[in-house]
This record gives structure tokens, sequence and C-alpha cells, in this order.
């Protein structure tokens, strides 16, 4: 099954974008658990959690993902930001518990000029804490371009994070094709390369989920510039052999690109209609 979505607003309730999703061809979707760039998030309303449900399994949808928002920092310098991140994740994991089908999608952070070692600690320590044998929600560690202070750009600080987690059985990598590609990663002449380095820090088995977009910037430009699908650095080419790999195909996709519905549901169609299955 190829399961490929978009990034949904989550403004109208958690069954609007199981219907939004359906109408532009798609049979997963991403969306913020709360404000992205604040850390409000409204009243959980379990009857519509329960609507959605119901519709994901009627429909055959893949995996639901909600993205933690930006200013979640478990590796801040400050411990108040610390405290703050890990009392959001509690919260988001408390919510996508109602699905028995969903992953949660978190950047690790940025050190801040503490080092990557002490940021890595903070995240696990965090992840320790937070992190139960009994959740249903697969959480994931994304990766980054390796911006500023960023932590996550290489595959080695990932590993680090996973080996530090008691509960590792429930931590995944989400693999961001911009920001691969952006942290010097060459998915486009060398994906196969790229899988056996992963596989061999990480394992494959713990790859979970793909962002799919194109970059604004070049290879290696460590920009973090999301851009639409054919019409970026990574190229159309590039994307049709992640998609069709036969490593990655049967993951869930999920279209971050600069779009509104229509954009994405044009996306949606033209991967569909290259997609080997």
């Amino acid at each position: 099954m190829f399961y490929l979505g978009c990034h949904l607003s989550s403004s109208d309730g958690f069954y609007a974008m199981g219907e939004t999703a359906l109408s532009i061809g798609a049979n997963t979707f991403q969306f913020f658990t709360r404000n992205p760039r604040g850390g409000s998030a409204k009243a959980f309303d379990s009857k519509d959690a329960e609507r959605l449900e119901q519709f994901l399994d009627k429909h055959s949808f893949g995996p639901i993902l909600a993205h933690a928002p930006y200013t979640m920092n478990p590796c801040a310098l400050d411990s108040g930001l610390r405290e703050f991140a890990e009392t959001m994740m509690k919260d988001d994991l408390f919510r996508m518990n109602h699905f028995e089908n969903s992953m949660y999608n978190f950047h690790p952070g940025s050190h801040v000029k503490q080092g990557v070692s002490v940021a890595i600690d903070f995240i696990a320590s965090m992840l320790n804490r937070v992190l139960s044998p009994s959740q249903n929600t697969l959480v994931l560690l994304e990766t980054m371009s390796g911006k500023g202070t960023e932590v996550g750009s290489r595959f080695e600080e990932l590993q680090s994070i996973i080996e530090k987690v008691e509960c590792s059985e429930k931590l995944g990598v989400c693999l961001d094709t911009c920001h691969v590609y952006d942290a010097g990663y060459d998915i486009v002449n060398h994906l196969d390369d790229v899988l056996d380095e992963f596989d061999k820090i990480i394992g494959l088995s713990k790859l979970k989920a793909i962002h799919l977009n194109d970059s604004k910037n070049p290879f290696e430009s460590h920009k973090d510039r999301h851009e639409t699908i054919a019409n970026g650095s990574i190229g159309l080419e590039g994307i049709l052999r992640i998609i069709n790999h036969p490593k990655l195909k049967s993951l869930p996709f999920f279209l971050e690109t600069p779009n509104e519905l229509p954009g994405y549901a044009s996306e949606i169609k033209m991967l569909r209609e290259r997609y080997e299955g």
C-alpha cells in the first residue's frame, strides 16, 4: 500500500482532517498537535477522535502523524524551556494515545552552544521520563538540516539518543528528504549509500516515516527551506527514486511542501501516477 498524505490544519478537528485528506487523494496525513509557534492547544475532544478512528479504519488509512510544535526544545539551555517541552510532549502523547495507529514526530532541538553530548543527554532523559511500554503512539526523532546548533543532522546523533532511551521500542526516526539533503546526505546521486549508512548506524527497522520535500537550496547548504516537488535541488527523479525504492516504498510519506490544498492534491496525484506499486 502506498501511504501518501500531507500536512493539514487541525483547526476544524480530527474528523474534518480525515475528510479533507480523502478529498485530495490522501490516505494518511500529518498535523500540528498545538500552536506550532507557541504551545497552546485547544481542549481535546474524545468523541471527535473516536469518529476519526472509525473513519481511518473504514477507508484503510495508514498511520497518522502528529507533529510537535517548533517551540519544543528538550535540550534548551534554560531549564524552564526543557520542562515546558516535557509537559507538552506528555500532553500530546496522552491525546495521541486515543488512536491505535499513530506516530508523533518532534525536532530533537538545539543545544544552544552547550554541546551535542549535553543535548543528547537532556533529550534522552526527557524521553525516559515520558515514554511508556503501554503507549500506542510511536515517537519519532526527525532528521535535521544542521542549521545553527540543531541536534539530529547526523545519523550518529540520533543513534546516540536512541541507545540511551530505555523504552526504545517506542522510538523511531522520521527522515526528512529536504533536511538530510541539506545536511550533506546525497539522496539524489547516492541514495543506496545513504540508506546503507543509515542501516549501519541506526538500523532501517527504526525508519518509520518520511517527510517528502524538495529543497530550495543546494546540497549540503544546512538551510532547511522546503520546496514543492520537482521544483527544487532534489528534483522529480530524485523524489521518484525515494518513493519507489524497495527499502522505502512501504513507509508512509508526508508532504510538507509550501502548498495549499489544491497544490497538495496535484502533488499527490502526480506521485501516485508514478508510484511503481
